[in-house]
């Protein structure tokens, strides 16, 4: 027998009198090992894909984001001071400041969204269920780096008790519990996310205090005069496509050297992550594809009939502004949330990149969408599926009658 295995079985008795031991013992031991389960019969399917092992898939896809994530608060964060002004320019300062800055907020979410996961847990006497493994990775990854820990701690607890917790936990919620966290964190504190240098973090004297000269911190430096961290999204809404281009290359916000959120930045990233999601059907490609068409048609009819910058602005690069391909990639495609029949799927991701293209273009305000377009729709979902069924029962009566 496996000797981690046999050990774990000689803990087992041990923990079986405290509920909470007991979940923890079981988060545990689910965790390193794959269920021993299988079903009895004549036939039966044997899979080691449970729950846990589909949710560590999808962090995978995502760490080049995360990996981008670090070097760019880095990079963002010297270029703000004056410093280091190329790319490869003091890489090793800029990975180390943006995994210093990445870390913390990592930690507080998993802390307080797995402490909470664990009490319910154990209150009901449930296993502690996965899902939690990609909410606490998304929700740093959607953050700008600079945003206070405490504010994301009270986000991420409102998000898994009533997104998820209210709603019975893993598998029941109808809303997505990462953008759940990122509207609390929007409406209720929206000058810390919503800025212009909110998308750049120069904090940085807690730094100096441990790390001093190494990362070239110093009490004198200040922001370079006349910096402004406005993302490319934020410049379009005032400017159109002229004001983008007049500040940054097609280039920069294809590889994300740009200031804006945390995982979002770097679309070849992005896309790598989408396409190892499709090649081991974790993720729908029909959400995603029916997502690019909805947003391409939307920003179509705005070229054709706007007359104002923003309206203007090409169809075709919508999708390489903000934060459409991470939310195509990681959040429109969460099962739970999204349409559950492949007619729903399309329907469901056509109808995201129609309402986010709407909020995104026509909203003075939220020069965005994604966010509130994909929590609309997850409300909307189950309604699609309804129709889709009936439609299906109804078509293949006519054809018995």
């Amino acid at each position: 027998m496996n000797p981690l295995l046999k050990f774990l079985k000689s803990l087992e008795p041990k923990v079986e009198g405290n509920k909470y031991l007991k979940t923890t013992f079981d988060a545990l031991f689910t965790f390193a090992f794959k269920p021993n389960h299988v079903t009895h019969g004549g036939t039966h399917i044997k899979d080691g894909m449970d729950l846990k092992r589909t949710m560590v898939h999808v962090v995978i896809a995502m760490q080049l984001c995360l990996l981008h994530g670090v070097l760019n608060i880095g990079h963002q964060h010297y270029v703000a001071l004056g410093l280091y002004p190329g790319l490869t320019d003091g890489l090793l300062q800029k990975a180390l400041y943006g995994l210093l800055q990445l870390l913390p907020l990592i930690v507080v979410v998993h802390i307080v969204g797995l402490g909470i996961e664990f009490m319910f847990a154990a209150s009901r006497g449930h296993q502690v269920e996965e899902g939690f493994l990609v909410s606490g990775m998304l929700i740093p990854l959607v953050c700008p780096p600079d945003m206070p820990l405490w504010m994301v701690a009270l986000a991420t607890a409102f998000a898994v008790i009533i997104a998820k917790e209210a709603f019975g936990g893993t598998g029941m919620n109808i809303l997505n519990v990462a953008l759940t966290a990122r509207v609390f964190l929007f409406f209720a504190y929206p000058t810390y996310i919503s800025g212009d240098t909110c998308w750049v973090s120069y904090d940085y004297n807690w730094l100096h205090q441990i790390f001093g000269g190494f990362l070239h911190a110093n009490e004198n430096l200040a922001l370079v005069d006349g910096y402004s961290g406005a993302t490319p999204l934020a410049l379009a809404a005032q400017g159109g496509w002229s004001a983008v281009t007049a500040k940054y290359s097609f280039s920069d916000i294809l590889y994300g050297f740009i200031p804006g959120s945390i995982g979002e930045m770097n679309k070849i990233a992005i896309i790598i992550g989408a396409l190892m999601l499709i090649a081991l059907r974790v993720a729908s490609w029909r959400i995603m594809v029916s997502m690019v068409v909805g947003c391409l048609f939307t920003g179509l009819l705005f070229n054709i009939f706007g007359s104002t910058p923003y309206l203007s602005v090409p169809y075709y690069l919508h999708p390489f502004l903000g934060s459409f391909l991470f939310a195509m990639a990681f959040m429109a495609t969460d099962p739970v949330t999204a349409s559950g029949t492949n007619t729903g799927k399309l329907i469901y991701g056509f109808l995201i990149g129609v309402v986010g293209m709407i909020i995104r273009v026509l909203n003075p305000a939220y020069p965005e969408g994604w966010m509130l377009a994909i929590l609309i729709m997850n409300i909307a979902a189950p309604l699609i599926d309804y129709f889709v069924i009936e439609s299906n029962i109804n078509r293949r009566l006519s054809r018995a009658n």
